[in-house]
């Protein structure tokens, strides 16, 4: 899988708002936040995306749906199997 971002780009700080139990129990099992979030906020940005690209791409993929529909695949014919 391709990267969704540049992992060499520079670090930039950012304020986050943390539920204090959630950030307790993450110290205590030195779980790197930094790491999770870029993990985490790459994984829902392909998703984002993904969603995106079908919604942008929903009529082409239902008109060809149609087409198959009523005429198959390109070269079943062909198929001997």
């Amino acid at each position: 899988m391709t990267a969704v971002y540049n992992p060499n780009a520079p670090k930039k700080s950012a304020n986050l708002s943390i539920n204090s139990d959630l950030l307790l129990q993450a110290k205590e099992l030195k779980i790197n936040l930094s790491k999770m979030l870029e993990e985490n906020l790459a994984e829902t940005i392909i998703d984002q995306k993904s969603q995106q690209w079908l919604a942008d791409n929903q009529d082409a993929i239902s008109e060809y749906n149609l087409s198959v529909q009523k005429r198959g695949v390109f070269g079943e014919r062909l198929r001997r199997f």
